[in-house]
């Protein structure tokens, strides 16, 4: 029987500008977004049963890796038997760093080497259909996310550094957030957010800010417990996070937070499909 395995990392945005809300209804945004060891494994193989199934356990409710493969198969005609997708969760549910997302782009790697090779067009296309963080998780690494999620652009593999990430026993609503930051916080401008894309592009160092914070803050307050210095919070939180020199330097600072757990960020390499 073949499997093919892949690993989805989670993510980080070490830096997130929001814009006010287009007519869609979405925010334009600046991301630097950046993958990390941190990282949920999926395998994939053929099911005993005459649908494709995805298997997440201590997970329940609608699956974005699901959805992904439906799109796949309805997007390309890819007429294979039924595929079981088995998802082992080490990336926090619901903590801003994008785990689902991250699932979901690692099943279209994972259904496009099944099926012998896609369009990365298409693969990019299915993606933006999926959600606002799934094209960014494509092909992991560090990219600038820009629009509302739909432009990606490969930015160049960084130095190594370390990070010290602390997960959150709690969960935020990514609308939610978005719905408390109109409230709270001047949003962008246009302009500035297209100073901060072309900053980025030139391989400017971005700014550790997160436009989010202080909404996830007041939805969740149990943030401020969390929030050690030099820390901030990634997505739509309730995750934090700090970057560190040297990956020894974060190994060294985790050892003094509680909860907390060390992390190097990777390039694309990290999530490649392999056959088990």
């Amino acid at each position: 029987m073949r499997i093919l395995t892949a690993r989805a990392p989670g993510k980080v945005n070490l830096s997130l500008l929001v814009g006010a809300p287009r007519e869609d209804g979405l925010h334009p945004l600046v991301s630097v977004v950046q993958a990390v060891s941190l990282a949920d494994e999926l395998a994939l193989a053929p099911a005993e049963g005459d649908a494709d199934e995805v298997v997440c356990p201590g997970i329940e409710g609608p699956n974005l890796a699901a959805r992904a493969l439906a799109l796949f198969r309805e997007a390309t005609g890819w007429d294979a038997p039924p595929q079981r997708l088995e998802i082992v969760k080490r990336v926090p549910v619901a903590a801003g760093m994008g785990g689902g997302s991250g699932d979901a782009a690692a099943a279209l790697r994972l259904a496009a080497h099944a099926a012998g090779g896609a369009r990365p067009e298409l693969l990019h296309e299915l993606a933006v259909r999926l959600g606002a963080d799934v094209p960014s998780q494509l092909a992991p690494g560090r990219v600038l996310m820009s629009g509302a999620g739909e432009r990606v652009d490969r930015l160049p593999d960084p130095e190594p550094f370390g990070l010290v990430i602390v997960p959150s026993p709690h969960a935020l609503s990514t609308p939610e957030v978005y719905a408390a930051f109109d409230r709270l916080t001047t949003a962008r401008s246009r302009e500035e957010l297209d100073r901060a894309a072309a900053a980025a592009l030139a391989g400017e160092r971005p700014p550790p800010v997160n436009d989010l914070q202080d909404a996830a803050r007041e939805l969740c307050p149990a943030i401020d417990d969390a929030l050690f210095e030099g820390a901030m919070v990634s997505g739509s939180g309730p995750t934090v996070f700090a970057t560190y020199p040297t990956p020894e330097a974060a190994r060294v600072a985790a050892a003094t937070i509680p909860g907390a757990l060390a992390a190097d960020p990777v390039t694309a390499a990290f999530g490649e499909v392999r056959e088990a």
